[in-house]
């Protein structure tokens, strides 16, 4: 049978959790809201969405090898990727920062990653310049 699909705030409090703690990282995902709420922002789920939205890479470079060398080859993202990709950076820029609660720093993260703002948003336009660069080893891409 197949698995009813989960929404992306289930799956991104997946990513948030550490050690098989789901309790944990559904408390912090809550104070991650609480925190937008109290940043003066209306509707932390539109934050949310839109931050997942904007960082969300379309494009990637993966490496190829052809003929003994290796290229990095532009390709499109899968969707389940897609979805990684964002919250593997938001969660990464929250959790590299030091000296506060991770909820604080990920709702942080999460507001400027809504105004394309941000680390996150950062890691995703160095994606695409980099794609953009190889863009000649395209034609790799179906080897």
């Amino acid at each position: 049978m197949k698995q009813v699909e989960q929404s992306m705030f289930e799956k991104f409090t997946n990513y948030v959790m550490l050690h098989g703690k789901k309790s944990i990282a559904i408390k912090i995902m809550d104070d991650t809201f609480e925190e937008i709420k109290a940043k003066g922002q209306k509707s932390p789920k539109a934050i949310f969405d839109k931050a997942i939205e904007n960082i969300i890479p379309k494009i990637e470079v993966r490496p190829k090898r052809v003929w003994g060398s290796i290229y990095q080859v532009p390709q499109e993202v899968k969707p389940k990727r897609q979805l990684f990709l964002a919250s593997k950076w938001i969660i990464d820029s929250a959790r590299s920062k030091k000296g506060a609660s991770f909820s604080k720093f990920l709702a942080n993260e999460l507001i400027e990653a809504a105004n394309e703002t941000g680390t996150a948003y950062k890691k995703k336009l160095e994606v695409y310049k980099m794609a953009e660069a190889n863009k000649a080893f395209a034609r790799f891409a179906n080897r």
